[in-house]
């Protein structure tokens, strides 16, 4: 099967929406219709859905090239956030944590609830479609605990310049977390060379999954060091000890997963990422340059508002435009079976591999057609 036909929803619609959910593949249907065969048969094949979970921490270990013993399951970004400041100390001298302007409210939301445990919570404003490398660099002291940054940002799809922010948080001897959600299967990601401490992310957007499934990457030197208290019997070192006498964390990164794991949610994950290996990051990226590529030229070319950055290497896989009646106009382009989203008075267009050039004329002609609302 070629891999557009894996999408059923292009027989009827042109989806340019991954940035808001990937669009559902016939290897995630089959793979929830394997849940359901899986329980009717077995009754409760607990085993079989442990090993699942290892499978997913595995394959999103090896997308970020990470160790399976770095890389926390959890149910969503906000968990994994959630239960990594419940592992730090804020009633020290490092009690700052510096957030861009760009971040998704979840994750401003979760460091400022840190406020009545004394963190000091410092934003970095962003000067258009950026946040200046600079304005880090004044916001980074000696008191920072954790630098927090989206790789790309959910209103404009900026990429902010993660080595050059992490490099000045590690000459302060500040911590970096990067909240990759809108990278994640658009091109290749090493933790590693990023150097960051920490990263989050989940499955329902590029990588082709749904929601309730997402992951923690925490660096191998830093897991004994953090003891999460927000938990559950999966942080368990032995989860099958049933020991409630005493809270016995795992060695490894799973310390900061909880109770029972999302299971339908498990074989759609590891569906979605196999798709996504099968393809290659290397040719998704590319095929999703070529893809923006044309989309800015389109939209320049007839005069509209472009927000996201011209230049490639400074933005993602989404695109936006300005409108100044944007949920009227995404209500009109679904009427042409166009699916894109929006966010403030941006209309956000974020095509996959899954797309071609013909789609991206498509919302162009369209755009054109309501160009009342662009200009």
């Amino acid at each position: 099967m070629a891999l557009r036909e894996r999408f059923p929803i292009f027989r009827q619609k042109v989806y340019l929406n991954s940035c808001s959910q990937g669009a559902l593949s016939t290897d995630v249907q089959a793979a929830y219709q394997q849940y359901l065969c899986d329980w009717e048969a077995e009754g409760s094949p607990w085993e079989r859905w442990v090993a699942l979970n290892e499978a997913a921490r595995h394959a999103f270990a090896g997308l970020i090239n990470a160790e399976p013993g770095e890389v926390a399951v959890t149910t969503s970004v906000s968990h994994s956030i959630s239960a990594l400041a419940s592992a730090f100390d804020f009633s020290g001298e490092r009690n700052k944590v510096v957030l861009s302007d760009f971040e998704f409210p979840t994750v401003g939301q979760i460091w400022h609830a840190q406020a009545r445990r004394g963190a000091s919570v410092v934003h970095v404003p962003a000067a258009g479609n950026s946040v200046p490398v600079e304005r880090f660099a004044d916001a980074i002291d000696e008191r920072t605990l954790l630098v927090v940054i989206t790789h790309v940002c959910y209103r404009n799809g900026a990429l902010l310049d993660v080595p050059a922010i992490v490099e000045i948080a590690r000459r302060k001897g500040a911590l970096v977390l990067l909240d990759a959600y809108q990278t994640l299967g658009t091109m290749p990601i090493d933790v590693g060379q990023l150097g960051v401490d920490f990263l989050v992310g989940g499955v329902l957007k590029y990588l082709l999954a749904s929601s309730g499934l997402a992951y923690l990457y925490v660096r191998k030197p830093l897991i004994a060091q953090l003891q999460p208290t927000m938990l559950g019997w999966f942080s368990q070192a032995n989860i099958f000890a049933m020991d409630h006498t005493a809270n016995t964390p795992a060695p490894t990164a799973q310390r900061f997963e909880a109770g029972s794991p999302p299971v339908p949610n498990l074989y759609a994950a590891v569906a979605g990422l196999k798709l996504v290996q099968r393809v290659g990051l290397t040719r998704i990226q590319q095929e999703i340059s070529t893809l923006t590529a044309a989309l800015k030229a389109g939209i320049m070319g007839r005069g509209f508002n472009l927000v996201s950055p011209v230049d490639p290497t400074k933005h993602g896989a989404l695109i936006t435009v300005r409108s100044h009646k944007v949920d009227l106009l995404v209500k009109w382009l679904a009427e042409e079976q166009i699916v894109v989203s929006s966010r403030d008075q941006n209309l956000r267009i974020s095509p996959h591999f899954y797309n071609n050039l013909d789609d991206i004329e498509q919302i162009l002609t369209a755009l054109t057609k309501y160009k009342a609302l662009l200009v």
